[in-house]
């Protein structure tokens, strides 16, 4: 047991502070503190001593350096039970100091909100990560705490044991801390690594993540699995808010990513629903109530018991029209109360609420585990302009189809391979993924179509990879399909364009692939 006495709070996150502070004074802690923390409690009536009084050395540099010092850094680290740690203490006049609460500059949140390289280099905290450092290796004799939501595993132990805290607590908040300082080392090394250039790869690759959720199973009863953040960015699914339901499951969590990436390619209002990763119905429209509507008629028989994203603030409408079907998941920016309460109904369905629309082209990376190793990728963020594109048949699309092309092929990004992808006034007719053999998948799309009722006939075909031979065009013509857009690049192209011409078929190449495996 070692018992509290002097106390250095440092902290930028400022929540829960001035409540701890207060407990620790009324359990007769001396308390240490800089700049604004030190400002804010003796603001609130609370007896606090300033690092530079304490040390006899000024804040310098802007206060880049006012922790630095021996006194901080000797209190801390000194072993309360050694001789001759207590006789350096004593000939350089260093006091111990018990606990130590720092939370660092917010290095990470300055970068997501696209801040300056000056302003993120000055959210490099130096003092903060050496002093929980140093705290965090003296867990025999200090306490250090590096999150607000631990402070009151201190107070009760304090309370129960007459101002100390046992050893336990103190290596368990250890190993919270160096997981912290790894954390916050690893954002800046990323961020250094980004400014290298387009296209630079670290030496070294460290993820840090956060456990966000433990997980009953993972995609099979018989798998652990857990779920882990890595960032805080708005928008992103790890940082959504499920505001009803029951627990995501593994599958809920990858099905939603998939849905909400898929959704953000579009500005106009737009619905995809997701099942087993790969959409069944993807639509845009004047509003979300129509584009639902169009996604769910594109096969509704596999959109029972899928996933649901939309790119709008959910209205009562569209609620209305959702609750009609059995969802696992609906994730959206925002939500009016009126929907809320629609879909409140629903006790089951999971309701998740992901902030603003992070938008097509976020520089992100994609990783993925291999034996051994891990393989890590741009995120497919390309998108094409009408420039770009090449008109390589004889007969031209239309400006429809060029729209109908432009967002079929943009939905093809999001299917896995071979994806076919048809459409038509802007929404899916048929969609055909994961075949082996690219003329079976067009083959899939077209029945999948007719299924629907809506039938492939009048629509537009987009390929995420070139056609190796000349069938996928005579399977697509035979289903009625009038334009088709794919990569090219095959060896074959001349003989797929022919085929294309001598069915009066319009066709565009845009040079771009999107394989996803």
């Amino acid at each position: 047991m070692r018992k509290i006495k002097t106390a250095l709070i440092s902290v930028s996150d400022k929540t829960g502070i001035l409540e701890f502070c207060q407990f620790l004074q009324e359990q007769g802690v001396r308390l240490l503190s800089t700049g604004g923390t030190s400002n804010l409690l003796r603001e609130k009536g609370l007896i606090v001593q300033d690092v530079s009084d304490h040390t006899g050395f000024p804040e310098i540099m802007d206060g880049r350096v006012k922790t630095l010092h021996p006194k901080i850094h000797g209190g801390i680290l000194a072993k309360r039970g050694d001789a001759r740690h207590q006789q350096a203490m004593q000939e350089h006049d260093i006091e111990a100091i018990d606990l130590v609460v720092i939370n660092l500059y917010p290095f990470e949140q300055t970068v997501a909100r696209g801040a300056s390289a000056e302003e993120c280099v000055e959210n490099i905290d130096i003092g903060g990560p050496s002093m929980i450092r140093s705290a965090a290796k003296n867990f025999h004799d200090v306490v250090v705490l590096t999150q607000a939501e631990d402070y009151a595993l201190v107070m009760q132990q304090m309370r129960e044991h007459n101002g100390c805290t046992n050893l336990s607590l103190r290596r368990n908040l250890s190993a919270k801390a160096f997981a912290r300082t790894a954390a916050y080392d690893n954002a800046i090394s990323q961020w250094f690594a980004g400014q290298e250039g387009e296209g630079g790869f670290p030496n070294r690759l460290q993820i840090t993540a956060n456990l966000k959720q433990a997980l009953r199973y993972g995609e099979n009863p018989h798998q652990r699995a857990a779920f882990y953040q890595t960032d805080i960015f708005d928008g992103c699914l790890a940082n959504a808010r499920q505001v009803q339901g029951k627990e995501l499951s593994y599958n809920n969590i990858n099905d939603t990513d998939a849905a909400w990436n898929l959704v953000q390619e579009f500005t106009a209002p737009s619905v995809a629903i997701i099942k087993h990763a790969n959409p069944c119905g993807v639509a845009s429209a004047e509003n979300l109530v129509q584009a639902y509507k169009k996604a769910l008629a594109a096969d509704s028989k596999s959109a029972f018991g899928g996933i649901i994203a939309v790119n709008r603030s959910l209205d009562a409408q569209t609620a209305q029209e959702i609750a009609g079907l059995f969802a696992e998941v609906i994730i959206a920016p925002a939500a009016d109360a009126d929907a809320l309460a629609i879909l409140a109904e629903k006790k089951n369905l999971r309701v998740l609420l992901a902030g603003k629309n992070r938008g097509a082209g976020l520089a992100n990376m994609r990783i993925s585990t291999i034996s051994g190793g891990l393989l890590l990728q741009q995120e497919d963020d390309c998108v094409f302009s009408e420039q770009e594109l090449q008109v390589v048949s004889k007969k031209a699309p239309t400006e429809q189809q060029l729209q109908d092309l432009r967002f079929a092929f943009t939905v093809a990004k999001h299917l896995k391979s071979n994806a076919i992808v048809l459409a038509k006034d802007l929404h899916t007719t048929g969609l055909g993924a994961g075949q082996m053999s690219r003329v079976d998948s067009v083959h899939l799309a077209c029945r999948k179509s007719a299924e629907s009722g809506l039938g492939p006939q009048g629509s537009v075909l987009a390929s995420d990879a070139f056609f190796p031979f000349d069938d996928n065009v005579h399977a697509a013509a035979e289903a009625g399909i009038t334009a088709i857009i794919q990569p090219g690049g095959s060896v074959r192209d001349e003989e797929v364009i022919a085929a294309a011409d001598a069915h009066g078929i319009a066709m565009v190449f845009t040079g771009i692939r999107h394989f996803k495996h």
